[in-house]
C-alpha cells in the first residue's frame, strides 16, 4: 500500500460550483483513483461527514457545507494507474462550445467516464486537457460503441437546466443505425417497455418486458438495400425516452437487429459484416436539439458519420448501382 497525499482528515467547504451535487458523485470526481467501493464504505461507515453529521450517499451538497474526508490510503497499482492514464488519451473532436457548454464527437471505443474496468474515459480526458476548468460534467451518456454526440456542462446552473429538458423530453435525440431486413415502414413509433437484468454471469442487460419501464422510440426508414444478401436498411431513430440499450433492444425485439451489435444482435451475421469491413457497431448519435440553458436559443448539434461507417454505407451504394 501506498500513502496518498491525504494521508490525513481533511475539511473541505462546498462552493457553488458544486452545490447540488450528490455526495457520491463529488467524492469520486474529487478523491481521483480511490475505488468507488472504497468510497461507499467509507460513507456508509460514517467517516464521511457533512457539517459533522453522518450522510449517505445520495445526500445533495449546499454552497457553505464542509465535509470531512478521512485519511485514505491507495494501492500502488492504482496510483500507476493514474499516472499511465494520460498517455492513453486520443483526439476528442470538438462540435460546439461557449462559457456554458461543450459538444465534442465522441469515437466508437472510447468509454464516456472511467469506471467498471476503465481508468480513463472521456470527461476525465477533456479535464486533463483542460486543467483551468474548474467544472466540466456529463449532461447525458453513450454507451462505450456508440459514436457521436456527446454533451457536458461547464457551470452547474448549465448542468441542472439541461437536466430538466432531459426529464421533461425537450431534447431532440437522433440516431444513425443499419440494421438487417427490409424496414417496411416509413416512420413507426415503437412502444415497448424495457427492463434490467443480470445474465448467469453476472452480466448487465436489458429486454422487452410488459412489466418493465415505458420506452419510446420513431424510426424513420432513409434507404434500403433490398438485394443485398441479407437486406439491410439504413434508419433514424429518434429517443423518446432514455433507457439503458433501448434502441438496440427495440430492433432486436422487432426483428431487426442492429449491425455489429455484440450483445443483442445476430453474431453470425457480425462475422459476415467484419469480413466485409464493418468492424463496430452501427450505431451513431447524430444529433443533439435543445434550447440553450442561458440563452434559450435552440441549438442543434450534429456529428458527421464516421469515416468507417461512412465507408461501408458507400459500398453498398455502389453495390446496388
Amino acid at each position: 500500500m501506498k500513502d496518498l497525499r491525504n494521508n490525513f482528515v481533511k475539511f473541505l467547504e462546498i462552493d457553488e460550483t458544486a452545490a447540488g451535487q450528490r455526495l457520491d458523485n463529488f467524492l469520486i470526481k474529487t478523491l481521483k483513483g480511490v475505488p468507488q467501493s472504497h468510497i461507499y464504505r467509507i460513507v456508509r461507515s460514517g467517516e464521511v461527514r457533512i457539517n459533522g453529521g453522518r450522510a449517505q450517499p445520495s445526500s445533495h451538497l449546499a454552497a457553505g457545507d464542509t465535509v470531512r474526508i478521512p485519511p485514505l490510503r491507495l494501492p500502488e497499482r492504482v496510483e500507476e494507474r493514474r499516472a499511465a492514464a494520460p498517455s492513453t488519451t486520443c483526439v476528442i473532436p470538438v462540435l460546439f462550445e461557449d462559457e456554458w457548454l461543450l459538444a465534442v464527437n465522441k469515437p466508437a471505443g472510447l468509454a464516456v467516464h472511467g469506471g467498471s474496468g476503465v481508468s480513463f474515459g472521456a470527461v476525465e480526458q477533456l479535464r486533463a486537457q483542460r486543467p483551468e476548468q474548474r467544472f466540466l460534467e456529463l449532461v447525458h451518456r453513450l454507451d462505450r460503441e456508440t459514436s457521436g454526440v456527446l454533451l457536458l456542462a461547464k457551470k452547474r446552473s448549465a448542468l441542472t437546466g439541461l437536466h430538466t429538458a432531459w426529464r421533461e423530453g425537450a431534447v431532440d435525440k437522433r440516431y444513425d443505425v443499419l440494421v438487417r431486413g427490409r424496414w417496411p415502414d416509413a416512420k413507426r413509433k415503437v412502444q415497448v417497455p424495457l427492463t434490467r437484468f443480470l445474465t448467469a454471469e453476472g452480466e448487465r442487460r436489458v429486454r422487452a418486458d410488459d412489466d418493465g419501464q415505458a420506452a419510446t422510440t420513431v424510426f424513420y426508414r432513409q434507404q434500403v438495400w433490398p438485394k443485398h444478401e441479407p437486406p439491410l436498411s439504413l434508419l433514424e431513430a429518434e429517443l423518446h425516452t432514455g433507457r439503458t440499450h433501448q434502441i438496440r433492444v427495440h430492433l432486436t425485439h422487432l426483428g431487426y437487429p442492429l449491425a455489429g451489435d455484440d450483445k443483442y444482435g445476430d453474431f453470425a451475421w457480425n462475422r459476415m459484416l467484419a469480413k466485409a469491413g464493418l468492424r463496430r457497431m452501427f450505431l451513431h448519435a447524430r444529433k443533439l436539439g435543445f434550447a440553450h440553458p442561458a440563452s434559450g436559443e435552440w441549438l442543434d448539434i450534429e456529428a458527421p458519420l464516421p469515416e468507417a461507417l461512412q465507408a461501408f454505407l458507400d459500398g453498398l451504394s455502389a453495390e446496388r448501382e
